[in-house]
């Protein structure tokens, strides 16, 4: 991955900002391994020679609205129109370094603000893929006893049936040293799960959790599962303002059926977010089911992609609406 930052300026003044994401998707050891089929492989083949370099204008490793912020004096139509030559300046300084991109990318807009762009990206094909699911915090909710009294009584009892579980691990919350000493169990947790996700765009380095939390410091928090203490998962929290965004997690398999590890971690980032006063927790896109089951929404999100090489670009819709990987899950309704 190749990051940029843009600003953009109007009458000399800094009024927008935007990251910009390459990969280069040869470099990855695998798309995923969890779906082996014949679809899964032509899908491979496909990406690999055909749209393995892709340019992102937001960030690839958050869901929801990142793709730019900007000040009141410009709107998100003018915002978009400076960066598509923003774009085309990108793409030349990757054709000087012998590099083409085929994919160009923005990611991620919600309803309004997606229908407001397509003028703009006329040219663009958009596109949506799973929800992003969202928990919404009541302004009334003080403690995770007010999230429990609200659960229906069959989730209430999905609650209690999975802290019994837990009721021996113990949950730490990592400083930056202790990560490091954990560095190679947590990356292989990571590991085991990325690489069973259906589709993958990357892969994070061994310290990329260690340097985030050098970076982010109070603002990202890492927190550790342990067994008769040895590590068996972690899950991961960024504060952005009034928003927790989760981040990545990890866990083993084996122990996290039998802990219920996954939903107890769910239910933590819950109780820690009302504690802290949080509007919404950002739950992303896999797993919608479980999510759900909690009390997360979906909320549809969208993004504009166009190819380079002119054919392709006119069957973009076609081959997206092929090569996207279909989740099929039943929405949940835990409150009363």
């Amino acid at each position: 991955m190749q990051c940029h930052f843009v600003g953009i300026f109007k009458n000399n003044a800094l009024v927008g900002i935007t990251l910009t994401q390459f990969l280069n998707l040869n470099l990855l050891e695998s798309f995923g391994e969890r779906d082996n089929c014949i679809k899964t492989s032509v899908r491979n083949f496909i990406f690999k020679n055909y749209c393995s370099h892709v340019l992102f204008i937001g960030n690839n490793m958050l869901s929801g609205q990142n793709a730019y912020v900007i000040s009141d004096t410009i709107t998100n139509a003018e915002m978009v129109a400076v960066l598509k030559l923003a774009v085309e300046a990108l793409k030349n300084i990757f054709k000087n370094q012998k590099t083409k991109v085929h994919l160009t990318v923005f990611k991620d807009f919600d309803t309004t603000t997606s229908t407001e762009l397509i003028p703009i990206l006329k040219e663009y094909y958009k596109f949506t893929t799973q929800p992003n699911m969202v928990f919404f915090i009541p302004q009334n909710w003080k403690t995770e006893e007010d999230y429990i009294n609200a659960l229906h009584k069959k989730y209430r009892d999905q609650y209690k049936r999975a802290r019994k579980k837990i009721i021996d691990v113990e949950k730490r919350k990592l400083s930056s040293e202790e990560m490091k000493i954990h560095k190679t169990t947590i990356n292989n947790l990571y590991h085991h799960v990325a690489k069973n996700a259906p589709f993958n765009t990357f892969f994070l380095a061994e310290n990329h959790f260690c340097n985030f939390k050098e970076y982010l410091n109070d603002n990202f928090l890492f927190y550790g599962y342990f067994l008769n203490n040895k590590l068996i998962g972690f899950n991961t929290l960024v504060k952005n303002g009034n928003v927790m965004d989760t981040y990545f997690l990890g866990y083993d398999d084996t122990i996290q059926r039998e802990k219920m590890l996954y939903l107890n971690m769910l239910y933590d980032m819950i109780a820690y977010s009302i504690k802290k006063e949080f509007k919404e927790i950002i739950f992303a896109r896999t797993a919608l089911e479980i999510k759900s089951s909690v009390g997360a929404k979906p909320e549809e999100m969208f993004g504009f992609l166009k190819h380079s090489n002119p054919l392709i670009d006119k069957k973009i819709g076609k081959l997206f609406a092929y090569l996207e990987p279909k989740t099929i899950w039943k929405e949940r309704n835990p409150f009363k």
